[in-house]
């Protein structure tokens, strides 16, 4: 059975976006509290803010979700090719 080769993150890449996550969200934050408006917009445009790193949250696991299923689904159709492979003798006659 041929293992398809993994796609792999290395750690600084994992490191940079949870910095960048991080810095995106604090800047954010940071430019609420010294906005200078009322404090209803500023708490309307935080709501805004927290509305959108849920939904990123929730489109990344999707994303995750959806590509672990197609994983799966070609391992299993390989495995059942390879066991059909193995079984089948074209030298075995048939009587």
């Amino acid at each position: 059975m041929t293992k398809s080769i993994q796609p792999s993150q290395t750690g600084a890449f994992y490191a940079q976006a949870i910095a960048s996550f991080g810095i995106s969200v604090t800047a954010m934050g940071i430019a609420l509290v010294y906005l200078p408006a009322a404090g209803w917009v500023r708490a309307f445009l935080s709501l805004g803010l927290l509305y959108v790193v849920t939904s990123t949250v929730v489109l990344c696991k999707v994303v995750r979700d959806r590509q672990e299923l197609s994983q799966v689904t070609t391992r299993v159709d390989q495995a059942r090719l390879d066991k059909l492979l193995a079984e089948h003798d074209p030298f075995k006659l048939d009587t």
